[in-house]
C-alpha cells in the first residue's frame, strides 16, 4: 500500500457535551477518546503518517496526557488555527502521502472494511468520502417560514475519515476560505472534482453528545 497521510482533527470546544474539557480529552473506556481515534488507522497499515491538530492553548493538556497515559503512538502536533479549514491546511503543509485521510478526533468506531473501501476508492478515483442513509422522514424550510417534505433517498449523512489524493485535496485547500464549507469534500468539489461515495458505517458514530458517550462506552464493551 502507498504511504497514507491521517489529519486527525481535535479543535471543536465540545459545547453540546457541558463538560470543563474540550470533548476529545474525555475519558473513555479507560483513556482519552481522541486516543482511540488514532487506533483504527495504526492497525490498518505501517505506511503512515499521523497529523493532530490542536489549538495551541491545549496542545501541552495533550502532551500531559499522553504522558499520563503512555500514549506511545507517533504523531506530530500541528498548531490548529482560527477553523478547521485553517488547521487542515496547515497540516496539507507538512503531509507526505500519497492519500490523505482526513478524520473528526471524536469518532473512534472506524472499521477496517470502511478503511479498505475508502482506500481501493480513492486510490482509483481520487476521492472518498463514507455516507450513510438517513432513517428519518425530511423537511425543508422555506424563507416564508414554512415547510415541505423532501425525499430522503436523495440525501445522505456525512462521515470521516474522508480520504483524497494528495494533488486534489491540496489544489482544493488553495481556495480561499469562506463560511460555506462544511467539510473536506465540499471544497474539493469547489475546486472542480467529483466526490465518489462509499457506504459508511453506523457504528462509526461522533461522539458529541452526553448520549453518545453511553452510546461509546457500549460500543467499546461489545
Amino acid at each position: 500500500m502507498q504511504i497514507l497521510t491521517v489529519i486527525i482533527t481535535a479543535g471543536g470546544i465540545g459545547k453540546r457535551m457541558g463538560a470543563d474539557i474540550p470533548k476529545q480529552f474525555l475519558v473513555i473506556a479507560g483513556k482519552p477518546l481522541l486516543m482511540h481515534s488514532f487506533e483504527p488507522f495504526v492497525n490498518f497499515t505501517d505506511k503512515l503518517q499521523l497529523l493532530l491538530t490542536l489549538p495551541n492553548e491545549w496542545i501541552s493538556y495533550w502532551n500531559n496526557l499522553c504522558l499520563e497515559y503512555d500514549f506511545k503512538i507517533p504523531h506530530t502536533i500541528i498548531n490548529g488555527g482560527e477553523e478547521r479549514y485553517h488547521s487542515v491546511k496547515n497540516a496539507l503543509n507538512i503531509a507526505t502521502g500519497e492519500l490523505i485521510a482526513i478524520h473528526d478526533g471524536v469518532r473512534p468506531f472506524v472499521s477496517m472494511e470502511l478503511l479498505e473501501n475508502l482506500i481501493s476508492t480513492a486510490t482509483k478515483n481520487g476521492s472518498a468520502v463514507p455516507v450513510v442513509a438517513l432513517k428519518e422522514s425530511l423537511r425543508q424550510l422555506n424563507e416564508d417560514g414554512l415547510s415541505k417534505a423532501v425525499d430522503r433517498n436523495y440525501f445522505k449523512s456525512v462521515q470521516t475519515p474522508q480520504v483524497f489524493q494528495s494533488e486534489m485535496i491540496k489544489q482544493a485547500y488553495e481556495l480561499s476560505f469562506h463560511a460555506k464549507i462544511t467539510d473536506d469534500a465540499s471544497l474539493v468539489e469547489e475546486a472542480g472534482n467529483s466526490i465518489f461515495l462509499v457506504d459508511g458505517d453506523e457504528n462509526n458514530l461522533k461522539i458529541t453528545t452526553p448520549k453518545d458517550i453511553w452510546i461509546a462506552e457500549y460500543l467499546f464493551q461489545a
